[in-house]
């Protein structure tokens, strides 16, 4: 019987690093690797055995995890990972890609053995460092029972949104989730820009809505980020405005029109344009301003 704790982990940045140490923390034995090695190497000192290619780090694993931009860089890293993969292994593919990808990925799964699962993670940086993302997942039965440790481990909750992988299921729930969380973000970001350019302290926003109907958690995260000028990335804005575009070709091809989703869109590329995509998705602010 295979030992699903035994877990190879394709891409280290942000999340991918949190969910490496929760993995490790958790008693996990873990084989990791990064396109730029640089970014794995720290890994090794909490346990992980750090390899220069991704076909060494899937030799013998039983669970695959790709946390990775998009969906080429996934496609490409498991063609990289192929000569190493072990038929019968369970692929819990975590990176966020478009609903047209995932048929290629399952397809890229099914030709060499591995039980396929879409498995994209809803939070950013903190919850991952907890362990307190949400899973959510698309996959065979044979599959979730493997999986409850490493879910366990990354995450708090999963949410099993239908048992056949290639259907996308997981990834149109992120991204219809994604687009909630952007809006937030944006209007967050306009709220207190446009505070600022009437005179009116920011706080006195906050303080406001504060315990009413309004009122939102992230909506202070984000406002006291953009107050102490602390855009350490969270979530980057580059990767925000991956998302978005992935959010928008999601919907036209559903016939469903996204105004403020392409204004967001528009935010995102004036911020990028400026400098500011690889801080935190809270820089969207920063688009408010002509200078």
């Amino acid at each position: 019987m295979a030992d699903h704790k035994s877990v190879a982990l394709l891409g280290t940045g942000i999340m991918g690093a949190a969910m490496a140490r929760n993995l490790l923390r958790t008693g996990h034995t873990l084989r990791v690797w990064n396109r730029t090695r640089a970014k794995a190497e720290p890994l090794a000192a909490d346990g992980a055995q750090v390899f220069g290619t991704a076909a060494e780090a899937v030799a013998g694993a039983a669970t695959v995890i790709t946390m990775l931009f998009d969906g080429t860089a996934v496609l490409d890293t498991m063609r990289e990972a192929a000569p190493g993969l072990t038929s019968g292994a369970v692929w819990l593919q975590s990176t966020t890609v478009g609903v047209d990808d995932v048929p290629r990925l399952a397809a890229f799964g099914a030709e060499h053995g591995l039980l396929f699962v879409d498995g994209p993670v809803l939070g950013t940086k903190a919850p991952a460092e907890a362990g307190r993302l949400t899973n959510l997942a698309a996959g065979p039965d044979r599959a979730r029972d493997a999986l409850v440790s490493v879910h366990d481990a990354i995450g708090q909750r999963t949410v099993w949104a239908g048992d056949d992988g290639s259907t996308a299921a997981a990834t149109r729930l992120k991204l219809v989730c994604n687009n909630w969380t952007l809006a937030l973000t944006h209007a967050t970001g306009e709220s207190v820009a446009l505070a600022k350019g009437l005179g009116i302290d920011p706080q006195s926003f906050l303080d406001t809505i504060e315990g009413g109907l309004m009122d939102c958690g992230y909506v202070h995260l984000k406002a006291d980020a953009i107050a102490r000028d602390d855009f350490a990335p969270s979530f980057a804005l580059s990767n925000a405005a991956k998302d978005t575009r992935l959010i928008l070709a999601a919907a036209q091809a559903a016939g469903v029109r996204m105004d403020v989703t392409e204004a967001g869109a528009e935010r995102f590329r004036r911020a990028e344009a400026t400098g500011h995509g690889d801080e935190d998705m809270a820089a969207g602010y920063f688009a408010s301003f002509d200078d």
